[in-house]
């Protein structure tokens, strides 16, 4: 077993990565204090291979909805692959038929054509192509601060700091983006009738799940069907049930043309996305659809494990969950933040995302650090790094949360008290 080989240590696997895999980003995290290597994993908690344990409250944006190696989704992938493979991308394929289908049956009746690729950026890169072949216009809007993948066409929709360094900016004025709830430069922009598609996450991630006004993604779609353009909704982080709904944008009331769901699509087992798309999205698929392929994007193997994904966040059982656990939150978290509140300054919340707002310049650091000496894994926003994301993952259970919340009390006193020099 590769993680028991008594010749593989955490320091020699840091000394290979810096050496053969990522330099930079193994040294960032060491500088701040975090040296992981994950060992075991299981449920909503992995281990150091040191043995340490941690409760993880990040879960890849949501890739680990359902858990680390999810026993059910290890053995729809086991099943499979006794009889199946990556298959063919060339031909129709039973898995892919029948996960399109079950996929169709979670969308409004509109959206029922998918595309299926191997992450959240190469199905961003799908909707774009899409929107573009439908309404023969380039133009992309999205929303500042936003971030949409580090694939070609989806980094250059999202925030400067993803595309600058990789000089993937685009043509001029293809890719254009506006304030959140900025109605006004929304349809600034759309009036001059010459963009294929607005593309918004539902919720900001790595701008720190800041909500939307009331009605403005419904605002937003009304002004693309008035000016002729497609609205994808990139529900890679907030759909699959995290919202308490399977679509983060059904709170709004609204339907999409494009739906781009990825991360936990795979029940972080085998990555697989999926682009969802109606009628008119759709029109590639009738008049060229052999033009756009994907090897291992629909792999038969990932369709059966997306399958068994998707049954089990549509069970009964993992709705009332969330709804539990989205109370637990409401409560546990404005409980921390009341008694923090010099420090823990706020916090936002729909279903089991949240985005916890602290007095610090950079809660990777001043956060982040003692949350990880306490047995909690957590991530920051980027683009709004005094923001801690806390994503629950779906089948949670109340004693998870208990434990969650004593933690936590435990790392933001040590935090409050080292940033405040109260301790």
């Amino acid at each position: 077993m590769l993680l028991d080989n008594p010749g593989i240590t955490k320091r020699s696997t840091l000394e290979k990565s810096e050496k053969f895999w990522n330099p930079s980003k193994t040294q960032e995290w060491q500088k701040k204090g975090i040296n992981l290597v994950v060992g075991k994993r299981e449920g909503y908690y992995f281990w150091d291979m040191e043995g340490k344990k941690y409760l993880n409250i990040h879960i890849n944006g949501g890739t680990y909805n359902l858990g680390h190696r999810n026993p059910e989704v290890i053995q729809a992938m086991l099943d499979a692959a006794e009889e199946l493979d990556i298959g063919n991308h060339h031909f129709p394929s039973v898995a892919r038929a029948e996960l399109a289908e079950q996929l169709a049956s979670h969308c409004p009746e509109a959206l029922h054509y998918s595309v299926f690729s191997t992450c959240g950026g190469e199905a961003v890169d799908v909707a774009i192509k899409s929107a573009r072949y439908a309404t023969k216009r380039k133009k992309v809007i999205s929303i500042k601060g936003c971030y949409h993948g580090h694939t070609g066409l989806a980094v250059s929709a999202g925030d400067d700091v993803f595309k600058d360094p990789f000089l993937c900016r685009g043509e001029e004025g293809m890719f254009v983006q506006v304030p959140l709830n900025d109605i006004a430069a929304m349809e600034e922009e759309l009036k001059r009738e010459d963009t294929a598609c607005v593309l918004v996450e539902t919720i900001l991630a790595t701008y720190g799940f800041p909500l939307p006004a009331e009605g403005y993604l419904k605002k937003v779609k009304e002004l693309c069907g008035k000016y002729g353009a497609l609205y994808v909704a990139d529900e890679v982080q907030t759909g699959l049930m995290r919202t308490g709904k399977m679509w983060g944008f059904e709170h709004e009331g609204f339907e999409p043309d494009i739906i781009v769901t990825a991360k936990g699509f795979g029940g972080g087992i085998y990555p697989i996305s999926a682009t969802i798309l109606n009628e008119k999205a759709a029109k590639w698929l009738f008049d060229i659809g052999r033009l756009h392929g994907s090897t291992c994007g629909g792999s038969e193997i990932g369709c059966c494990v997306a399958s068994k994904v998707l049954e089990i966040t549509a069970r009964p059982s993992t709705a009332d969950n969330i709804r539990r656990n989205t109370a637990y939150l409401e409560k546990g978290i404005g409980e921390l933040q009341k008694k923090y509140n010099d420090f823990f300054t706020g916090f936002t919340q729909r279903g089991v995302i949240m985005g916890l707002e602290f007095a610090c310049e950079d809660a990777s650091v001043s956060v982040v650090k003692p949350l990880y000496d306490n047995g909690v894994w957590s991530h920051n926003s980027r683009l709004h790094p005094n923001i801690l994301q806390l994503k629950l993952g779906l089948l949670c259970d109340e004693a998870f949360c208990t434990e969650l919340f004593e933690k936590m009390d435990t790392g933001i006193r040590q935090a409050r008290d080292k940033v405040l020099h109260k301790g």
